[in-house]
C-alpha cells in the first residue's frame, strides 16, 4: 500500500483541502473523515451498510465530492469514515482512468480499459 497527494472539496467549487489517502484496491469507495467532509461542506447524501475487512458491519455516511488528482478534477462518491481513515477506493481510481502499479507504488493512466461484452457482436 502506498499513499497519493490528491485535493478534496465539495462539488460547488472553492478551495481543495490537501490529502494523503493511501491507496486500497479492495475498497469499492474512498473513504475520509467525516470531520473533514463536514468541514468542507460535502453534503452527507444517506447512509450506507459497509462490511470491513474483518467481518464487522458499519454503517457510515455516503455522498460526493470533488476530488484534484494532477491536473484533473472529478466528482466522486466518497464514504463520511472515522477520523484518520483516509483510503483512495477503486470507483476514485475508476473515475480517473487510472490504475495500480504496486511494484512502482504509483497510479498510471490506463491504457486500454476492459469492456465487457454480454450480447452478440453487431
Amino acid at each position: 500500500m502506498f499513499k497519493v497527494d490528491l485535493g478534496v472539496g465539495n462539488l460547488e467549487g472553492g478551495d481543495l483541502a490537501p490529502v494523503q489517502p493511501v491507496v486500497d484496491t479492495g475498497a469499492a469507495h474512498s473513504m475520509l473523515p467525516a470531520s473533514l467532509m463536514e468541514r468542507l461542506r460535502v453534503e452527507l447524501q444517506q447512509r450506507l451498510s459497509f462490511i470491513l475487512a474483518d467481518g464487522s458491519r458499519v454503517k457510515y455516511g455516503y455522498g460526493f465530492a470533488r476530488f484534484r488528482i494532477g491536473d484533473f478534477e472529478r466528482p466522486c462518491p466518497v464514504i463520511f469514515g472515522p477520523d484518520g481513515n483516509y483510503l483512495l477506493g477503486k470507483s476514485t481510481m475508476g473515475a480517473f482512468n487510472l490504475v495500480v502499479d504496486p511494484v512502482g507504488e504509483q497510479l498510471l493512466p490506463a491504457e486500454w480499459l476492459s469492456l465487457s461484452w454480454g450480447g452478440d457482436t453487431p
